[in-house]
C-alpha cells in the first residue's frame, strides 16, 4: 500500500537517488527549470511523496517564480516516480493531489515543462504560456500553463524568472 505523505527533511536523499535515476545526474546544467530553481528552496507545503512501508517511490516539488518580475506563481517539477513504479499511476496521483493542495492555499496558477499528453488532462495548456519566456527555449508544447484560478494567466507575458 502506498501513502501520500508530506516530504520531510531526511527525504533527501532518497529524493536526490530518485531524480538522479529519472532525470541523470547531469540534470543540474542541462534542464531549463533547473535554471528557475537555483538558489532557490522549493516550497514545504507543496512538496510531496509516496511512500511504501520501507520505501520511497516518487517525489514532486514545487517551486516560487515571477512572471515579468512581479506576478507569482508556481513551477512544477521534478515529478518523478521510481523505475519499478513506473506506469502504477503514482504520479498521477501525486499531481492531483498536489495540485488540490496548492488550490486550497490559494495559489492563482502552475507552470511545468513536460509532456503535454501527461498534463494536459490536470488542466496544463501549451496556449496559456504562449507569452511568457524560459531562460533558454524548450521544444514546441512543452512548456504549459494550469490555472488554478480562473483567469490567472490571463493578459500576462514576459519572462519567467526565479523568486530572488
Amino acid at each position: 500500500m502506498f501513502q501520500v505523505t508530506q516530504e520531510r527533511p531526511g527525504d533527501k536523499p532518497n529524493i536526490e537517488k530518485l531524480l538522479d535515476k529519472s532525470f541523470g545526474t547531469d540534470r543540474l546544467q542541462t534542464r531549463v527549470a533547473y535554471a528557475l530553481r537555483s538558489d532557490v528552496s522549493p516550497l514545504p507545503e507543496l512538496c510531496f511523496v509516496m511512500r511504501g512501508p520501507t520505501f520511497l517511490c516518487a517525489s514532486i516539488r514545487y517551486w516560487p517564480v515571477l512572471i515579468d518580475g512581479q506576478q507569482p506563481c508556481l513551477l512544477l517539477g521534478p515529478l518523478a516516480v521510481g523505475q519499478a513504479w513506473r506506469g502504477g499511476g503514482l504520479g498521477k496521483i501525486l499531481l492531483g493531489h498536489s495540485l488540490a493542495r496548492a488550490k486550497i492555499l490559494g495559489h492563482g496558477a502552475v507552470l511545468v515543462i513536460g509532456d503535454p499528453d501527461y498534463y494536459e488532462p490536470f488542466g496544463f495548456a501549451a496556449a496559456l504560456a504562449d507569452n511568457l519566456t524560459l531562460p533558454r527555449p524548450v521544444d514546441p508544447g512543452r512548456f504549459q500553463g494550469c490555472e488554478l484560478i480562473p483567469g490567472s494567466l490571463a493578459g500576462l507575458s514576459g519572462p519567467v524568472t526565479p523568486v530572488a
